[in-house]
């Protein structure tokens, strides 16, 4: 036995999960059920153990759900940022944000919505509410879900003019007549004109239309594609063997495209890209820790916390007194996890952070994020409403995956992006399964899967064992109960000593079922508290 002073040590308060509460998801008023602890302190480590086994954190309450009972089962995911690459997409919201601080412009693509939706990989956390006054109150019943808005729509459409033109088949001289081709796209749209273009051969009225006894009118775009492509063929073949007639246009387009394939872009170099001396905005990102010890952090609480209600409000349509500084505080500051930082860990250290989008002098968004020994783990994103056409949800993911690239630099087991929870019942919530690869950890024996093996079977169940192995199991369930650490009266013993120390009846029950969530690693290091 020792002193619970002797070394830092996770010490929480475990309050099983019979009662269930409303779903933020699929609105059912008592589908939602969960085990549930109270964290008073936690090293980084554990939370790290915890999430590989399907917990997560909201403030210093720490959940898992009864996956194979629960309404919208909540499978942990997790992207690998080292063989990341942005989707189409993806690459919109980057090159929009650039527009916007080089030019101002603050116009929509093609498929944004009026309100930008809640897209960013760590909102899950609103299914637990900040109505928890203290440890002594918690329970289940007491938490409610906030709701959770739908998720920005993919687009699919081409934003790569060079792309399209590599698709393109050219048999004509561009040199001696428009071009005129179809584009290949993922939905074929024929050459041949439509029923009502078939019908129109006379000239119109003035007034009715365009008039087709003179060239059709042709879009900037297009003009630009027929010169790149005009200059394409002007230097290949100059650079290939034999005279220019001989040269396919198909060798042309093959070479092009190996060219660009090796010239794709980054979302680093989106990200860092430099910026014109006459840049209408300018965007700086702070990573500040959560400590009010921090002078960074204490200067910037009043602005933050004030960001935080503006959104909870416009997005979640909180009231005043729901998310106010003391909620703020209790959601998004405090944490439980301690901060370290070893000498082979990045240089910021392990803990939670929030980083802070500050455009021109004020801040925009705020993404809240957990630094582990292995994964950048987001918490949760809040942003100014006026921003929404920035699509700062996606655009704060996709910084998060950059940076841990940075910290992977630093400490090479730092590695994985965790996006919370995937959530295949909610139809809303698939989004996480955009940023690709990714994996989602099996519910029973807690090992990972690609996404892309998990997503069959999630359309016929939504609670689904992912691991094929009939015969695996769980290899980190508990072995020995009596292992299990206790904190007893500030004293620290195996729970096999307070059993024997213990009056009334007996708690047994309770410890086994906190063990088996957590683990036999993580019993035998946490303090689990008894009164």
């Amino acid at each position: 036995m020792a002193s619970a002073a002797d070394s830092p040590s996770s010490i929480v308060e475990y309050f099983g999960g019979e009662n269930g509460y409303r779903c933020g998801y699929c609105k059912n008023v008592t589908g939602n059920l969960s085990h549930g602890m109270w964290a008073h302190s936690m090293t980084v480590q554990d939370y790290q153990d915890l999430i590989d086994r399907g917990w997560r954190r909201s403030g210093k309450y720490v959940y898992k759900p009864i996956m194979n009972q629960t309404c919208c089962p909540q499978y942990t995911i997790r992207c690998q940022p080292l063989h990341f690459q942005p989707s189409k997409s993806h690459k919109k919201v980057l090159k929009k944000m650039l527009k916007f601080l080089v030019k101002g412009d603050t116009s929509k693509v093609a498929g944004d919505v009026t309100e930008e939706p809640m897209d960013y990989p760590g909102e899950d956390a609103v299914a637990h509410s900040f109505v928890l006054k203290n440890v002594s109150d918690i329970s289940q019943s007491e938490l409610k879900s906030l709701s959770v808005d739908q998720t920005e729509r993919v687009e699919t459409e081409e934003d790569n003019e060079d792309e399209k033109m590599k698709k393109e088949v050219i048999v004509k001289n561009v040199e001696s007549e428009p071009l005129q081709t179809c584009e290949d796209r993922d939905n074929a749209v024929s050459c041949e004109p439509s029923d009502s273009a078939k019908l129109v051969h006379t000239t119109p009225k003035p007034g009715k239309g365009a008039d087709l006894s003179k060239p059709p009118c042709r879009k900037a775009k297009e003009i630009r594609k027929e010169r790149k492509l005009q200059k394409l063929l002007q230097n290949q073949t100059h650079t290939l063997e034999g005279p220019p007639s001989q040269v396919e246009p198909q060798v042309l387009l093959s070479q092009n495209s190996k060219s660009k394939a090796n010239q794709s872009k980054s979302i680093e170099d989106f990200i860092f890209a430099l910026l014109p001396d006459d840049a209408t905005h300018q965007l700086e990102v702070r990573l500040v820790p959560v400590s009010f010890e921090d002078p960074q952090f204490k200067s910037s609480f009043s602005q933050s916390a004030t960001l935080f209600a503006k959104y909870q409000m416009a997005i979640h349509k909180d009231t005043p007194s729901e998310c106010g500084e003391y909620e703020f505080t209790r959601f998004l500051c405090d944490s439980p996890l301690e901060a370290e930082k070893p000498p082979n860990g990045p240089d910021c250290g392990y803990g939670s952070f929030h980083q802070q989008y500050w455009l021109d002098g004020k801040i925009i968004a705020v993404g809240v994020i957990d630094i582990l020994p292995y994964c950048v783990s987001s918490v949760y994103l809040y942003y100014e409403p006026d921003y929404t056409f920035l699509s700062l949800g996606v655009y704060s993911a996709l910084r998060e995956i950059a940076f841990t690239r940075q910290l992977h630099e630093k400490a090479s087991e730092l590695c994985y992006y965790y996006m919370g929870f995937y959530i295949h019942s909610c139809p809303k919530m698939r989004y996480k399964g955009q940023y690709r690869p990714s994996d989602l950890l099996c519910p029973e024996t807690y090992v990972w899967v690609p996404i892309e093996q998990c997503l069959p079977t999630l359309e016929h169940s939504k609670y689904c064992r992912f691991n094929q192995d009939l015969k695996a199991v769980d290899e980190g369930c508990i072995k020995e109960l009596g292992r299990v650490r206790v904190l007893h009266k500030r004293i620290v013993m195996p729970y096999s000593i307070y059993k024997k120390r213990r009056k009334g009846t007996s708690d047994e029950a309770s410890v086994q079922q906190y063990a088996s969530l957590v683990g036999q690693t993580c019993s035998e290091r946490m303090l689990l508290f008894r009164s």
